[in-house]
C-alpha cells in the first residue's frame, strides 16, 4: 500500500476534468486550481471501481445465497 502525504493528494476536478490538487472543508472539497467542487474519483474511475468491487466479491455471495 501507498503511503501518500497531504501534499500528494489529488482529488477529480470535473471542470478541470483532472485530478488536481483540492481544499477541503468540513463538508466539500474544492479544486485548488478553478474553485470547483471535486470527487473522489472521475466517473469512468468510479464505474471501474464498482465493476472491480463487485467482481472480487462475487464469490462471497454466491456462496452465501447457497448457504
Amino acid at each position: 500500500m501507498e503511503h501518500l502525504d497531504y501534499y500528494s493528494e489529488r482529488k477529480y476536478c470535473g471542470h478541470c476534468e483532472k485530478y488536481v490538487p483540492y481544499l477541503m472543508s468540513v463538508e466539500r472539497s474544492f479544486c485548488a486550481e478553478c474553485g470547483a467542487e471535486v470527487r473522489l474519483f472521475s466517473e469512468r474511475d468510479w464505474a471501474q471501481f464498482n465493476e472491480a468491487m463487485q467482481a472480487r466479491n462475487a464469490p462471497w455471495r454466491a456462496a452465501r445465497a447457497t448457504a
